[in-house]
């Protein structure tokens, strides 16, 4: 069955959609993650990490050829029962995704911004915008995620002042590291650049879709330039002791900022963050209630306020800034199998049911 057009886009928005899966709250505090494990040579690290995602983006097109999506592949190559289970991890691990962004700079708010706002009114906001952005199809989704990449660029001239302070001294000497050093910040990176793998489901909904594979690798390749500027600038900016107890140096960072009309820009910052997590919130709340749809044979609107529900509530549950980082490493830890293990294998196994399936 084929996808109604009028509800396709066009292959270049792959470009919005993957990238601004990629940026999230991650941005605002990776870099003291993987200096914990790679040292100040682990912007070797982000490279890395964006070569990665490079490939698993190649493999996943090779999946989804001549395929649906996810879902699909899972049932033709699994059967109806293992496949529909395979559908619903997925479907929990997309809304995962969305939970983890939107508990992660719920906290934000509350430590920064208001202390002493509550986290169910917040929540139950943005959980209602995502509402009627969802409802109204895939398009508007795109529309977010569109919005979510160029509103927000001028945010990217915030780490021009760390340099009048920089100390290049700090990422000397190069090269001075190990491949298990790297290797270990590739995997604290993988919090912040989970996302393409959100193509496994709305790929029936980018029109020619086969052609939009090098926006993909465009999109990867813009949000690895972006960690890596934002690894760099605070890499010459704070020590590796000052970075050791900074829970969130792009925030901190912004504290360099002065301008004659306000003098803390970090609420600015962090205030347009929000236009930048609202496309993690909404795709990933769309294809968790896109595969249910699937799975439960449910109207989409029912799926969707049932994923809107879990999240809702599991927000609630989470209270403390150990229960965050917990949840932050599961999904992690999640994501890191999902990309690095799952898809290649998935690939694999495709390869190997069509070889049989062409035996005589």
């Amino acid at each position: 069955m084929k996808t109604n057009q009028s509800l396709t886009v066009p292959p270049f928005m792959v470009f919005f959609l993957i990238h601004s899966m990629q940026v999230g709250v991650g941005v605002l505090g990776f870099q003291r993650l993987i200096a914990k494990s790679g040292g100040y040579q682990s912007w070797i690290a982000v490279l890395f990490t964006g070569l990665l995602i490079h490939l698993v983006v190649y493999f996943m097109y090779k999946i989804l050829d001549g395929e649906k999506d996810i879902a699909h592949v899972h049932e033709k190559l699994f059967g109806k029962w293992l496949g529909s289970l395979l559908n619903i991890v997925f479907m929990l691990y997309y809304a995962a995704l969305a939970f983890t962004v939107l508990r992660t700079y719920t906290e934000v708010i509350q430590i920064w911004v208001f202390p002493d706002l509550p986290t169910w009114t917040f929540t139950i906001t943005m959980l209602l915008l995502m509402y009627l952005a969802i409802v109204n199809g895939f398009r508007i989704v795109t529309g977010v995620c569109f919005l979510g990449v160029v509103l927000p660029t001028p945010l990217l001239l915030t780490t021009l002042p760390l340099f009048e302070f920089a100390e290049f001294r700090y990422l000397r000497p190069l090269f001075d590291t190990t491949i298990r050093e790297q290797l270990m910040a590739t995997k604290d990176m993988t919090l912040s650049v989970l996302g393409p793998e959100l193509l496994l489901i709305f790929y029936p909904f980018i029109r020619n879709a086969a052609k939009s594979q090098r926006y993909a690798h465009y999109a990867v390749l813009y949000t690895t330039f972006i960690y890596l500027i934002a690894t760099i600038s605070a890499f010459v900016y704070f020590s590796e002791e000052q970075m050791d107890i900074t829970i969130w140096p792009t925030l901190w960072s912004w504290k360099v900022l002065e301008l004659p009309f306000i003098e803390r820009f970090e609420y600015i910052g962090i205030s347009a963050w929000l236009i930048i997590i609202l496309p993690n919130i909404t795709v990933g709340l769309w294809a968790s209630s896109r595969i249910g749809k699937r799975v439960f044979s449910m109207k989409h609107r029912h799926t969707l306020i049932i994923s809107i529900l879990i999240v809702f509530i599991a927000s609630i549950l989470l209270e403390t800034r150990d229960q965050i980082n917990q949840l932050n490493s599961i999904v992690s830890i999640v994501g890191l199998y999902v990309l690095y293990v799952y898809i290649p294998f998935l690939l694999v196994w495709k390869w190997i049911v069509g070889r049989l399936r062409l035996s005589p």
